[in-house]
C-alpha cells in the first residue's frame, strides 16, 4: 500500500577523535546564543554549538533527537543539514531541549546533525540519531508501487439524510460544501468504487490532486523570488516549517518580553513534540490580571496549513501593532491573547514535509489530516513511525472529532481508518486535552479555532436537532461581522453537515465563551500561498474578503468583542493585596448516544468538567472579567413561540405530460415547476414548510429545486435509489415559490413514472429554558488561608459585585451574589 518503516538501521553518531563511549551522544556548548540553528552549518567551534557527522545507511528517514542530560533542562535546538550542499534536511526548535527532526534521506548521503543551545543554563544535550529504512508495502524491495491518482469531487447531497449517508462512506470529506453538495477527496479507486456504489451523484472539481499540488508547488517558489515582502504583519512569502513556527515564537517572545511570552503546552503529542504558543499582553507574566481571554488556534488538522499561517501572523500582527497602531494597543491593554498556531504538530510536520513530487505515496502523506495516535490501528498497521507506516495518511485520530460536545453522534467516523475518525473515547487525544486544559483554566472569552477551504463562519451547534442555544441572536449577529470582513458564509456548523466532538461545541456549551470556526478560503487545502495566506490574510484580491478588512479584520473584530464588558461577565469587588480568588465549577455533561459499528446506539457518555480559574488581587477595588456562571447547555434553547397557527398544507397539480429525461439541470432548464404562495404573520407563522414529491419506483429518479421569488435557490432535494424528494425551508419568509421538478432519469422502458405532489407547512418550535448554574467563588490570604466563598450568578453583559468576600470568615454564613439571571 504505502511505504513503510520496516527496518532501524545505523546508529547514533560518529565518535569524534579521541573519545570513546557514551561521551558521543553529548552534545555540549560554552554558553547559550540566541539564534537559528537551522538556518546554515555553522563553523566548528562556533560558540553556543556542537555537531556529529552521520552518513546515512538507508533509503528512508533519519531521526535527530535531543533530550535534557539529568533533568538540566534549558533551551537545545537541533538541525541536519546535507553536508554536500549546505541545505537544511530536518530541524526542531521548541522552546525545551525536547526535540525531534526528522525526514527523508538516501542511502549513503553524508550528513551534518548541529545542536545549538539557544537559552537557559543547561550546558549538555543528548543526542541520538536513528535511520529508518523504507520499503513499500506489497512490493520488491527498491521498487516503487503504482501510483495511483487522487482527485477532489463534489457530491450531491441536498438533504440531511444524504449528508450523514456520505459522511458515513469512510470517505475524506472535506469541510467545503454547501446546501446541495460537500467535496469529497477520493484518494484511490477504492474510494472511487465506494463512492459509485453508494448511489451518490457526483462531478470532477480537481482531476489530479497530485499534480496540483506539484504546480501549487512551482507557483509558490516563483512568487517568493520575485517577492521582497508580503502584505502579511510578518512579510512571509512562503509556507513555514514547524521548525519555523517555533523558532519564530520563542524570538517574539525573546524581543518582547514584557508583551509576548512563549509556553509550551501541558502534554506533548503522540511522537513526543512540544505543542507551542505565545501569550500576548501587556505585562504578560501576570496570568491571573483578570482580562478576558481571546484564544486562537490553528492546524487541527495537518493539511491545512493556511491555518497556521494565518494564525501566527495574528501573533506578528498584535507585537506591531502595539507599537504602531493606537487601536490595536487599546485592545491589547484590554486582554491577553493565546495564539497556537499548531495544534497538531505531528500531523502537520508529516503533511508539510512530504514534498509532493507527483509520487502518490509519498502525496499520501502531504493529505494526511490526522494526528499520530497509533492504539485504535490494527496491529498490521501500527507498525513504522506516523511517517512511514502501512497505514499511511489514515493512521490516527481527527483531533475535531475527539472534543467531548456532542461525541459519538452524527458527523464522524467510527473505523480507524476514517479520516474524520472521533477516537476510541472523548477527549482520548493529547492535542485535544491541550486545548481543553486551556480553556478550563483561563475564562477563556473568545475562541476562534482556523481550518480551511470552505470560506466559512461557522458557529455552534454542530448537529442540527440540538437547536441553537438561547443566545442564536448574538451569536449569529458576531459570525455575520465577522463573515462581513472576509466575505465567507456565516451559518451554523450543521448547515454544511452534522458534525461532532468538534471544539468550540464543546468550548461553548461548556463555558459559554464565544467559539468560531473559520474556514479560510482559497483553491485547495493549502493553496498558493499568495492567494491563500496573504490575500485571504490581508483582503486582497482575489480573496472574497478584498477591500473588507479580510481575517485580518475579523480577526480584530474578534478581539474587540473580547475587550467589550457587554461581551462576558465582571465580578467586582475588593481585596487585599497578593490575595487571591478561585472559581470553580464541575459538573458533567451527556454526549450523543453513542453510535456503534452496526448502526446501533448506546446510551450517551457522562464527562466530567472541572472550571478552574485564579485572580490575584493587587489591593483595593479589582474587575475580573469571566465568562457567563449558567452553561448554554443548561440554560436551554433557542426557538420562538408561534405567534399564530402554521398554513394549511395543499396539493400540487403535475403539470401536464412528462418532461425528457435531463442530467444536466440547472445547465439544461428542461423541466417542469409549479408555484405556491407562502403566507406570514399575522396570518399564520410558518416553522417550516416542506415541498413533497412522491413516485412508484426506484428505477425512476426525480429532482426537486425550489426558488423565491427572485430566483433564488433556497432548498432542494436530488436524492438517488428512493420513491421520495423532500426540500425543507426553515422560517420561510412570505410570499411566491416556484418549484422545479426534473426528470433525471427513467430506466424502466415500459412504463413511464410520473410524480404526485404537496406542500406542507409546521409551526416554530418554543424555546426551552434551563435552571441557573453558578461558580462558586472562594478567596484565599497570600500563606493559602480560606478567607471566604461566595455562590456567583452572572449573566453575559452583566457586573456582579461580589462584595467583601475577600475579608469575611470561612465560617460564616455562605453568601449569594446574585446577576439576575433569567
Amino acid at each position: 500500500m504505502l511505504a513503510s518503516a520496516v527496518a532501524l538501521a545505523g546508529t547514533f553518531v560518529v565518535l569524534p577523535s579521541g573519545t570513546a563511549g557514551a561521551a558521543q551522544n553529548i552534545l555540549r556548548a560554552d554558553k547559550s546564543v540566541a539564534r537559528s540553528c537551522f538556518a546554515k552549518v555553522l563553523p566548528l567551534g562556533t560558540s553556543g554549538t556542537d555537531r556529529r557527522e552521520v552518513t546515512s545507511t538507508v533509503d528512508g528517514l533519519v531521526q535527530a533527537r535531543l533530550k535534557p542530560v539529568q533533568g538540566a533542562e534549558g533551551d537545545w535546538d537541533v538541525a541536519v543539514f546535507d553536508k554536500a550542499t549546505g541545505t537544511v534536511v530536518a530541524a526542531s526548535a521548541a522552546l525545551r531541549s525536547h526535540e525531534l527532526a526528522e525526514s527523508f534521506v538516501k542511502k549513503g548521503q553524508e550528513l551534518v546533525v548541529q545542536g545549538c543551545r539557544y537559552a537557559g543554563s543547561a550546558g549538555q544535550a543528548q543526542l541520538g540519531v536513528d535511520f529508518l529504512a523504507l520499503t513499500p508495502q506489497g512490493t520488491p524491495t527498491g521498487t516503487t508501487p503504482a501510483a495511483q491518482r487522487a482527485e477532489l469531487v463534489r457530491v450531491e447531497t441536498p438533504t440531511r439524510a444524504d449528508k450523514n449517508k456520505l459522511t458515513a462512506l469512510g470517505l475524506d470529506v472535506t469541510e467545503k460544501g454547501d446546501a446541495t453538495g460537500v467535496e469529497v477527496v477520493l484518494a484511490d479507486d477504492a474510494d472511487r468504487q465506494t463512492l459509485k456504489n453508494s448511489g451518490f451523484k457526483s462531478k470532477v472539481v480537481e482531476a489530479d490532486l497530485s499534480a496540483k499540488s506539484v504546480q501549487d508547488a512551482k507557483t509558490d517558489r516563483q512568487y517568493a523570488a520575485k517577492t521582497d515582502a508580503s502584505a502579511l504583519p510578518s512579510g512571509r512569502t512562503s509556507y513555514r516549517h514547524l521548525y519555523e513556527y517555533n523558532f519564530e515564537m520563542k524570538e517574539l517572545a525573546r524581543k518582547n518580553p514584557n508583551l509576548v511570552s512563549a509556553f509550551t503546552m501541558p502534554e506533548s503529542t503522540w511522537e513526543g513534540r512540544d505543542v507551542v504558543g505565545v501569550e500576548i499582553a501587556t505585562d504578560v507574566k501576570n496570568l491571573t490580571d483578570g482580562k478576558p481571554v481571546n484564544f486562537t488556534m490553528g492546524v487541527h488538522h495537518a493539511r491545512e496549513w493556511p491555518a497556521g499561517e494565518h494564525v501566527m501572523e495574528w501573533a506578528y500582527e498584535l507585537v506591531n501593532g502595539y507599537s504602531r497602531d493606537p487601536a490595536i494597543r487599546s485592545l491589547v491593554g484590554k486582554t491577553r491573547n493565546i495564539v497556537v498556531p499548531i495544534i497538531n504538530p505531528d500531523g502537520f510536520e508529516i503533511s508539510r514535509e512530504a514534498e509532493p513530487k507527483g509520487d502518490f505515496t509519498r502525496f499520501d502523506y502531504e493529505m494526511k489530516r490526522k494526528n499520530c495516535n497509533v492504539n485504535d490501528s490494527p496491529p498490521q498497521y501500527a507498525t513504522g513511525v506516523c511517517k512511514a507506516n502501512p497505514g499511511g495518511r489514515l493512521r490516527g485520530t481527527d483531533p475535531n472529532r475527539n472534543y467531548g460536545g456532542f461525541w459519538g453522534g452524527n458527523g464522524a467516523e467510527l473505523a480507524w481508518s476514517g479520516d474524520t475518525f472521533r477516537g476510541s473515547a472523548p477527549f482520548s487525544e493529547p492535542e485535544v486535552r491541550n486545548v481543553r486544559s486551556i480553556v478550563s483554566s483561563r475564562q477563556v472569552t473568545n475562541l476562534l479555532t482556523m481550518h480551511t477551504v470552505a470560506a466559512l463562519v461557522l458557529r455552534p451547534p454542530g448537529v442540527a436537532d440540538v437547536r441553537p442555544p438561547l443566545e442564536e441572536p448574538q451569536y449569529k449577529a458576531l459570525g455575520d461581522k465577522l463573515a462581513s470582513r472576509n466575505g465567507y458564509t456565516s451559518e451554523p456548523s450543521w448547515a454544511l453537515y452534522d458534525t461532532t466532538g468538534t471544539t468550540e461545541d464543546w468550548s461553548y456549551w461548556a463555558t459559554a465563551g464565544w467559539g468560531f470556526t473559520i474556514e479560510v478560503g482559497g483553491n485547495g487545502f493549502h493553496g498558493p500561498y499568495a492567494d491563500s495566506v496573504v490575500a485571504e490574510y490581508a483582503g486582497l484580491a482575489p480573496a472574497a474578503g478584498a477591500g473588507k478588512g479580510g481575517n485580518r479584520q475579523a480577526f480584530l473584530d474578534m478581539l474587540g468583542n473580547a475587550a467589550d464588558p457587554q461581551q462576558h461577565s465582571t465580578l467586582i469587588g475588593s481585596a487585599p493585596k497578593n490575595y487571591q480568588l478561585k472559581l470553580h465549577k464541575t459538573f458533567q455533561t451527556p454526549t450523543s448516544p453513542v453510535i456503534q459499528p452496526d448502526g446501533s446506539t448506546k446510551p450517551p457518555l457522562y464527562i466530567t468538567d472541572d472550571l478552574n480559574s485564579k485572580f490575584t488581587a493587587t489591593g483595593g477595588r479589582f474587575a475580573w472579567s469571566v465568562n457567563p456562571s449558567t452553561r448554554p447547555y443548561v440554560a436551554g434553547r433557542y426557538g420562538r413561540d408561534p405567534q399564530g397557527p402554521a398554513q394549511q398544507g395543499f396539493a400540487v397539480a403535475n403539470p401536464a405530460g412528462v418532461p425528457p429525461i435531463n442530467q444536466n439541470y440547472p445547465t439544461d432548464a428542461t423541466a417542469e415547476s409549479f408555484t405556491f404562495h407562502v403566507d406570514g404573520l399575522p396570518k399564520v407563522d410558518n416553522g417550516k414548510f416542506s415541498v413533497n414529491i412522491n413516485w412508484k419506483n426506484t428505477t425512476t429518479d426525480w429532482d426537486l429545486y425550489v426558488y423565491d421569488a427572485a430566483g433564488n435557490l433556497v432548498t432542494s432535494s436530488a436524492n438517488g435509489g428512493t420513491t421520495s424528494e423532500h426540500a425543507v425551508l426553515f422560517d420561510p419568509p412570505a410570499g411566491d415559490y416556484k418549484a422545479v421538478v426534473v426528470n433525471y432519469d427513467q430506466t424502466d422502458p415500459n412504463a413511464v413514472d410520473d410524480w404526485t405532489g404537496d406542500v406542507s407547512f409546521s409551526s416554530p418550535i418554543p424555546p426551552t429554558y434551563g435552571t441557573k448554574e453558578a461558580y462558586q467563588l472562594t478567596c484565599s490570604a497570600p500563606n493559602g488561608k480560606l478567607v471566604g466563598v461566595a455562590d456567583v450568578f452572572a449573566d453575559r453583559g452583566q457586573t456582579v459585585d461580589v462584595g467583601e468576600v475577600c475579608t469575611r470568615s470561612a465560617h460564616a454564613q455562605k453568601q449569594r451574589a446574585s446577576g439576575g439571571v433569567r
